[in-house]
């Protein structure tokens, strides 16, 4: 799924960013991937439909404090390709799982950067 190339980017370029944490790669994903399901499966395709999905989805990670700013390509990615339910578990949130797997051996064993940063609450 080309969102999580720049997902790789974040992660293992800026572990740091907010952007980059567990939390907001994997509901960042789910999130915006489960959007385009619903409005693919409701609305259909059409230019409309596309911009409401992505909008929808930025929105609901702003909401839920999840923002990733790949995971703002995955409804278009699953509207334009029709993909069926079974895509959010695989490759979405298997996926994103396992990016955040080799997130963590690679900063923990090879770059010895903290990862994830350290936990800060939320406004």
């Amino acid at each position: 799924m080309a969102p999580f190339g720049a997902t790789m980017v974040i992660l293992f370029g800026l572990p740091s960013s907010p952007l980059a944490q567990p939390r907001n790669i994997l509901f960042g994903h789910l999130i915006t991937s489960a959007v385009g399901m619903i409005v693919l499966h409701t609305l259909g395709v059409s230019p409309l439909s596309l911009g409401l999905a992505v909008g929808l989805g930025i929105f609901c990670m702003l909401i839920t404090e999840t923002t990733h700013p790949p995971a703002g390509a995955n409804p278009l990615v699953i509207m334009l390709t029709g993909q069926s339910w079974q895509f959010l578990l695989f490759p979405v949130g298997i996926g994103a799982l396992a990016i955040l797997g080799f997130g963590l051996i690679y900063h923990r064993l090879i770059s010895r950067r903290e990862y994830p940063a350290a936990m800060r609450p939320h406004s």
